[in-house]
């Protein structure tokens, strides 16, 4: 969905259309959810800070967001999918893989599949939708950003090691801010300059994730489209009005975001065995803790509040360095009668195509 939040609240709100607007909090310390592409001319983007964004475009109207809403319509769409295939692979509210390979229109073009899917998206919901076609989900993925908003952008097999070879490593499937830079240290801007790069030299420059890299770059994507997505963790956290560096003020809020999680993590219900600190700093640096149990879940206060305590006494923090943000989240997962191994899971090769 094309700036989805934004978007909605466009369509509800005549007197936002062609106008810069955003959702997101409406105080200084708050940040924008989403902006819209009128925004976005000014250099407005989500995850910045309100201020930030009313400075750079001081006629920005921010609205608070209605995650109900936006859910509701989420659901909406999805529905639309279903209509074509139940091979839907949710990625958030507003995005999905799709498996048109073998659907229920019998069609045999995904892209005619996609420009129908699209246009029933703005016959019933009057929202945009950009898409893209290709033969896995990395093509795919980057094809849906292509031609965004309102767009449709397919890669076919025989076009594709072409596309990538031009191709921004900021487009990457796995490549954020910080792995780009290291990147470009390394003489790497694009594809073609990825591709050189050896299985072994990408593994021991990114770990794992290096394999990835190499495969990307070669167009290889051996991932299917898992319509069941297992819940990976549950967390949640807060900005402050205030930064705050009191060790006092710190565990009150501790406490009150161990609340909020044990809240989430029965609404799900999920229990996970790794606890995760997240703090940033007044001037917006981050860091993460973690502690994982082999036998207790953190799914009760008594487990929750004072490992998060034990990992926030690894912190450097003070009144020099006071904390703008705190999250906590749980992760890791696993049934009761689960051992600690690895296990090998053998995927066959997909051949159709994925919009």
């Amino acid at each position: 969905m094309d700036s989805f939040f934004v978007s909605v609240e466009q369509r509800d709100c005549p007197e936002l259309r062609g106008k810069p607007c955003a959702v997101g909090g409406l105080s200084d310390r708050g940040v924008l959810a989403t902006a819209s592409y009128e925004a976005r001319r000014f250099g407005v983007h989500s995850a910045m800070s309100t201020r930030r964004a009313m400075e750079l475009c001081p006629e920005l109207v921010v609205v608070p967001g209605d995650y109900q809403k936006y859910k509701e319509v989420s659901e909406q769409v999805h529905a639309i999918f279903h209509e074509y295939t139940d091979v839907v692979e949710p990625l958030s509210l507003d995005e999905a893989f799709l498996d048109v390979t073998v659907n229920k229109r019998g069609m045999v073009s995904a892209t005619e599949v996609a420009q129908e899917i699209r246009a029933k998206i703005w016959e019933r919901l009057h929202l945009t939708a950009s898409a893209g076609v290709s033969y896995c989900k990395f093509l795919a993925k980057v094809a849906s950003d292509w031609k965004k908003p309102d767009g449709l952008f397919v890669i076919r097999p025989s076009e594709a090691l072409r596309f990538i070879s031009f191709l921004r490593v900021e487009k990457f499937w796995g490549v954020g801010a910080v792995t780009a830079e290291h990147m470009h240290r390394m003489g790497i801007y694009c594809g073609w300059q990825l591709r050189d790069w050896s299985l072994e030299g990408l593994t021991r420059e990114f770990g794992k994730a290096g394999q990835m890299y190499y495969n990307f770059a070669r167009g290889i994507d051996e991932r299917p489209v898992e319509p069941v997505q297992l819940r990976k963790s549950v967390g949640c956290e807060t900005t402050f009005e205030r930064d705050i560096y009191r060790r006092s003020a710190v565990v009150i809020e501790l406490y009150h975001l161990a609340e909020e999680l044990l809240r989430r993590l029965k609404a799900h219900p999920f229990r996970g065995y790794t606890l995760t600190l997240k703090v940033k700093f007044f001037d917006f640096t981050q860091i993460t803790r973690s502690k994982t149990s082999r036998t207790e879940a953190f799914d009760t206060m008594e487990c929750i509040l004072p490992a998060s305590k034990a990992l926030m006494a690894e912190v450097d923090y003070s009144r020099e360095r006071p904390i703008r943000l705190l999250g906590l989240s749980v992760s890791h997962a696993r049934e009761e009668h689960e051992v600690w191994k690895q296990l090998e899971l053998d995927f066959g090769k997909g051949t159709g195509q994925r919009g």
